[in-house]
């Protein structure tokens, strides 16, 4: 049998006051800079409740912030992290000032753009990124190559399997020609890692843009 204690993982409280992320907190907490009704504490192990006083550097902890979603159009060449040990720009150095801690709901590449969710909730931005939530992700796509063919997008649409890696159901439609390149809109509900560029290079097309248009109910203005 499971013993249950009341309240929350103290590190999830501090992440959710906008202090600090989990991670961090947890290191803050090893450092002796966090403290539980006055008395300093070592372990992570430890659960809060809301008439517990949580304070960091002495300084107490603020009440949580209210969920808040925000849309955000990430640039390409961009990185979905807080930090790039290569020292490439992220998303957070092109976020105006001003705004929460805030996490990105799921990913972009590096070199892809368009519709990123962003949230100060980390239990909202889990619940958006459960598979169990299949949210449809929309994709603007422009390759280089020959259209793929009907029997081709069949496959897509029926699944594919590539180096051992199964691919759920693509719905793939043919937008236009433009000299050289093809323009596709792309809808899926698993996201997995480099899914489109990988599906699209095993039927000959080389992705040279990608646009994120739509995440679930939310779409780019």
């Amino acid at each position: 049998m499971t013993e249950s204690f009341p309240g929350e993982r103290i590190a999830k409280v501090i992440a959710r006051a906008g202090a600090a992320s989990r991670r961090d907190a947890e290191r803050l907490i090893a450092a002796g800079r966090v403290a539980v009704n006055g008395a300093t504490i070592d372990s992570p192990a430890r659960n809060v409740t809301a008439q517990d006083g949580v304070a960091i550097d002495g300084v107490p902890l603020a009440a949580p912030e209210r969920a808040r979603l925000f849309r955000f159009y990430k640039p390409d060449r961009c990185i979905t992290a807080a930090r790039d040990p290569e020292g490439r720009p992220t998303i957070y150095d092109a976020l105006p000032p001003g705004l929460p801690r805030l996490l990105p709901v799921g990913r972009l590449d590096w070199n892809s753009e368009g519709l990123l969710l962003l949230t100060n909730d980390g239990g909202l931005k889990r619940h958006l990124e459960l598979p169990a939530t299949a949210w449809i992700r929309r994709y603007r796509v422009r390759g280089f190559g020959m259209p793929p063919d009907a029997a081709a997008i069949a496959r897509l649409e029926a699944g594919i399997e590539i180096d051992g890696v199964r691919y759920g159901r693509i719905e793939t439609t043919i937008d236009r020609r433009q000299g050289d390149n093809v323009w596709l809109t792309m809808s899926l509900r698993e996201g997995k890692n480099r899914e489109i560029r990988r599906v699209l290079e095993r039927l000959g097309l080389q992705v040279n843009r990608l646009i994120r248009v739509a995440y679930g109910a939310f779409q780019l203005g």
